[in-house]
Order: C-alpha cells, then structure tokens, then sequence
C-alpha cells in the first residue's frame, strides 16, 4: 500500500488518500414508489455487458441508492472482481446504483476516469479482498470507509486527462489482443468438442470393419464381442454359484438354480441413433465387471460424516478431484486407516471411471493406475469395467463427447434444489460400442489431439496472464508519472488540493450536471435551478419513454 511513496512522485503532484477526495452524495430511492418510471440501473450483473439497464420502477425488487453522471462505482461485493463502472449519463432518465457499489461522487479536480483507472490497480483490490467481512464467497463485503485510508496520487488535472488518454489507447491495443486470445480459446474448446463427437460417431479413425475389408482379414464386431462377454459372465457366475452350494454340501439337484441370474438390461435401441457399421449399443450395466459392487457410489448419511476428515491419512474421492476427463488432486480431503478399513467396499480401483452425480453432474475421469488407496465420496460413483467390451478412457470420451450419452444422464437428471443422478440412472445409459481394436485407435487418437490441445491453451492462459500482468503495468506506470511526459504550464496538484479541501468544507462539491432527488422523485441542477430538458432526474411518461428504448426485463438486481 506505500509503493506510491517508496517510488516518490513527480514534483507537481500531490499524494492524498481515497478519503479525501472521496465525496457522497448519493441518497436511497425504493423504485417500486415510482411504478411506470424509466431508470438508468447500474447493478453489478450487468456489469459485464457495459451497460446500464433501462428498467421501470416496478420491475426493481429493492431499494438502491442515487447516483448521478460520473459518479465513479467501485464494486464492494467480492472485491476481488475488482469491477469499477462510471456512469455515463447515457440516457435522460434518474440514474440509481445497486449497494454493493461504493460510490466516489465527481468532485472538481479529480477526473472520473482517471480516479477509476485507479480504482483497477491489483494493490486496491487485494487490501480490499483482506480488509473485507462476511462469511465467505460471494457474501464477502467492504465497507464504504475501507479504501479512505488508501493512497491515492493526485496529479495536475490536464496531466490526468493525458494520462486516461494513453491508458486508453495502450488498453485498446491491449485489448484486442486479448480478444484475439479469448476466441482462439473459444475455438479450442469447440474443436476439442467435436474431437470428443467424432470419437463416438465412428468419424475420428477407420473403422475396424473398413480396415479388415482393406487387409482381407477377419474381425469381432461389437455385436460379438458383447454377446461373448456377456456369455462368459454368465458363465462365471454359475461356476460361482456351484462353487458356493458345493461348499455347503448341498450340489443342486436340477437347473432350477440358472433362473435366479439376472441378465442385464440391454439398450432400447430402436430409439437409439444408427451406429457405424460393426459397432453396436450396449448399457452401462453390460459393460460393468463381474466383480462385486462394480457400480459404487460413496458413503451416505451417518457412514461418513465432515468432521470425520483428517489432515493425513486415506484419500477421500469428491467432485473436485474429477475434472473433465482428468483426475486432479488439487483439493484432498482424507479419512483415518481405521475409518478406511470401515469403509474399504467404497474402495476406488485402479482404471475405474469416475462419474460425478450431484451439483456438477457429468464430470468424468479414470482413476490413475499408480493412485494411492482412496474410497469414493458420495456424490461421485466410480465404475469397474469389464475391460475386454470397453476401454475405461473410451467410456470416458462417449460421456464427455458423445451427444447420445450426454442427453441420456442429463435428460434423466432428478431432483429440484440438488439435482443429480443415482446408480440405477447411470446402469441403463446406453453406450455406443466399437470392436476393442477400434477403441484402442479412438483412444489414441483423442489422447494425441486433446494432449495438443492442451498444450495451446496453456500458451494462451499464459499469454493471458502476461496480458493482464501488462495491463497492471501500464497502470503503475501511469499513477507514478511515467506514462506521459510533464507540462510546466500544468497548474499543480497543490493547487487542486487547496481548491478541493475549499469546496469539501464548504459542502460545494457538484459538478455541473442534474442531480437526482430520490425523496420527492424530482430533480434539481447542481447550480439550484430547476430540471432542464436531458437533465438526469428528468421523469419521463414510461410508455412515450419506451418507444425505441430498450427496457430491461422484471429483475431484482
């Protein structure tokens, strides 16, 4: 917060704090008194659209605070978003502010744009973000008298007109760069989309029966393959079965005993898009392993409960780990040895997929081979696979890419306020299948084109960053006094400070312009005078008003 001091100022300029040029005079307006009126609404959610909304007073759900042109807001919610907004006085109606801006009213001497470039510096926003109260998140907020002790450096004002000018135009070179870099990243994560797409339509490598035709040589269609796995699971399950009575002394005496396997539901493929040729559709439940537990969510209710996690210990599986076709252990949360053995049914395996089922539904990985012991929490189901029908990575792409698979679970997605899936939902997704040597290409292929992918976005997030570290620069430079040149003839900032401290303690601090009077829903000049045509507070019949004016829909910003 002292850079501004260590690296001095030029000698024209003069160092002061928010709170001293900091003037209010903003009041408290409930819009709904003023039904059929037009406002100009600056509210943090429109924000990022550069526009104020033009909405009428009854369609504003609470009460907001007055503004008028060039007033500069700074957003006091979740500071870290470091979002600053001049009013622009665009239109000719009142003009009112959502509270969570902290609001600099213009104050002769201090140039409105100049103060909110200001406002941007990464320094501002991180004292806000460790100065600000709440309970976290979103709900974090800053009080109006947090920034007055901060420094802020007042320069001559025909400097700071020179100043926001060359911020302006270093900033729009600046920022059509990183437009440049955001449609690029745009593009990348439509092709990665379509990579995934291809993969599951049988588009992104030869298919296996084009192949064998070329080579005159002969292949398993999926069809095959999947009624001989489904064959020897069967059959592995009755030698289980056998097994078992045998050991209890009690071998069956006919075949009765056969009736009580439970055959996997198949597709309804009838519904089901035409497949390329060998391929075949198969549910999740035909894929899964014979294994016990084979589709397995974590632990619900009382079985683990929040305060049972640890710093050291086991692994616990949860939605953050399970990121989009990648594993991540960016946030652990890990469970006691003993804990763990109570739980080791939740075990996750080796090359078993990862599905999230609860808030961000869909989100799907395989669990690394070389991965520590861990269980599955329970919004995440983990699926052991039987191998030799389906690659955990090719199930993996068909669930992010594939357009069929994607519309099953989210079209199936249950519940109002925590919506999510459950297992019998994830067992009855049917999956295109390929013969396993086409999967082996697919798989392949999408790990090459995605790991190249990969690799540009991390150059474009890098170039990003460097962007903004660049634009921080700018902005140091400018309010040292070393992005334009000095002007002997400028009158000095002592100057402006005498007549700013003047005008404070004389309570005259308007500029000229028409402020809004929210009491009586009138309007009056800054110089005393009554409204004048286009005056800011001027109140316009809401139904002449809306012709060729766009009106905001009911919100409640």
């Amino acid at each position: 917060m002292n850079d501004l001091r260590q690296n001095g100022l030029p000698e024209c300029w003069v160092e002061l704090t928010l709170g001293e040029v900091a003037v209010d005079r903003t009041g408290t307006i409930d819009p709904r008194k003023y039904p059929d009126e037009l406002f100009e609404l600056y509210s943090v959610p429109s924000f990022p659209s550069g526009s104020p909304q033009v909405i009428l007073g009854l369609d504003i759900g609470s009460h907001k605070q007055t503004v008028e042109r060039e007033t500069v807001l700074l957003c006091g919610i979740n500071p870290r978003i470091n979002r600053v907004w001049v009013v622009s006085g665009d239109t000719p109606y009142r003009k009112i502010a959502s509270t969570e801006w902290i609001a600099f009213s213009p104050i002769e001497g201090v140039f409105p744009r100049y103060l909110s470039f200001y406002l941007q510096k990464d320094e501002l926003r991180d004292y806000l973000a460790s100065n600000a109260s709440g309970v976290g998140g979103s709900l974090m907020r800053v009080k109006n008298a947090t920034c007055s002790g901060f420094p802020f450096p007042l320069a001559p004002l025909r400097e700071q007109k020179r100043i926001v000018g060359e911020i302006e135009k270093q900033s729009t070179r600046l920022e059509a760069a990183v437009a440049a870099l955001e449609r690029v990243k745009a593009n990348m994560k439509c092709y990665r989309a379509s990579v995934l797409k291809a993969a599951c339509q049988g588009r992104l490598v030869p298919t296996e029966a084009e192949l064998a035709r070329a080579e005159g040589r002969e292949y398993e269609p999926a069809e095959k393959l999947l009624a001989r796995i489904l064959k020897e699971r069967r059959a592995r399950w009755e030698a289980d079965q056998l097994a078992k009575m045998h050991a209890v002394g009690k071998p069956p005496k006919d075949e009765k005993w056969k009736t009580k396997y439970k055959e996997p539901a198949g597709p309804d493929a009838p519904n089901l898009p035409k497949l390329p040729e060998s391929w075949a559709w198969a549910t999740v439940d035909q894929l899964l392993s014979s294994q016990p537990r084979s589709l397995q969510s974590g632990p619900f209710g009382s079985n683990l409960h929040h305060s049972e996690f640890v710093r050291e210990g086991v692994l616990a599986i949860g939605i953050d780990n399970v990121l989009e076709g990648r594993f991540s252990l960016g946030r652990e949360h890990r469970i006691t040895k003993q804990k763990f053995a109570a739980l080791a049914k939740y075990a996750a395996r080796p090359l078993d997929v990862l599905v999230t089922v609860m808030a961000t539904v869909g989100r799907c990985c395989v669990v690394p081979p070389t991965l520590e012991p861990a269980i599955v929490t329970k919004h995440v189901y983990r699926m052991t696979l039987n191998e030799g029908a389906i690659m955990p990575q090719y199930l993996v792409c068909c669930i992010r890419g594939g357009e069929p698979v994607r519309e099953q679970l989210y079209g199936q997605v249950r519940g109002q306020t925590r919506p999510g899936l459950n297992g019998e939902i994830l067992r009855t997704v049917a999956i295109p299948v390929p013969p396993a040597r086409e999967q082996q290409r697919i798989v392949a292929e999408v790990e090459r084109r995605l790991s190249v992918i990969d690799e540009l976005e991390a150059v474009v997030e890098a170039n990003l960053r460097r962007a903004e570290r660049l634009r921080q620069a700018i902005l140091k430079r400018a309010f040292e006094g070393k992005l334009v040149p000095q002007d002997p003839s400028d009158e000095p900032a002592s100057v402006l400070l005498g007549r700013i401290k003047a005008a404070k303690s004389s309570g005259s601090t308007a500029t000229p312009g028409c402020v809004a009077q929210p009491t009586t829903g009138k309007s009056a000049c800054a110089t005393g005078g009554t409204a004048t045509p286009g005056c800011a507070g001027k109140r316009l019949n809401s139904k002449k008003a809306q012709a060729g004016v766009p009106v905001s829909q009911k919100t409640n910003p």
